[in-house]
């Protein structure tokens, strides 16, 4: 082999490499993606059992139900369409009656929503924006004007 084949082929092989590390990096990316939603958006996309997803929206007002232990289960809504959620865990301090929330869990074989993990608003102004823009697109959700 001379010195130009040699270069060529450490080239060539750093280049697969490194090409092989980008794949699998994508591919571990990929599995971890979660994909939001608004309740709205679910009867348009398609969910595969198991996927996992954030689902957004307001708490609807009067469905939280204190179940066993620490599960609670409740709606997620954006005014038109709302979806049943199970939570088992501490919710946080701010989770409360039409407040923005932010939901992320799989669906389960009944059609609930089963999520593992919720983020709720952290002080007055402040909603995701994930759910302010989703809000906002079907015109039921305003930023506050007295900033």
């Amino acid at each position: 082999m001379t010195r130009k084949q040699k270069r060529l082929s450490v080239i060539l092989g750093g280049l697969a490499f490194l090409a092989a590390a980008a794949g699998l990096t994508f591919y571990a990316l990929g599995q971890k993606a979660s994909y939001f939603y608004m309740p709205g958006d679910l009867a348009t996309a398609h969910v595969e059992p198991g996927q996992r997803i954030r689902l957004g929206g307001l708490v609807e007002e009067g469905t939280i139900r204190r179940g066993q232990g620490a599960t609670v289960a409740f709606s997620v809504t954006d005014k038109q369409n709302s979806v049943k959620v199970t939570y088992t865990g501490i919710l946080p301090d701010l989770f409360r009656e039409d407040q923005g929330v932010i939901t992320e869990g799989t669906f389960g074989p009944d059609g609930v929503f089963v999520a593992d993990s919720v983020l709720a608003k952290h002080d007055e102004r402040y909603m995701p924006r994930e759910v302010a823009d989703g809000l906002k697109a079907k015109g039921v959700w305003q930023e506050d004007k007295s900033e």
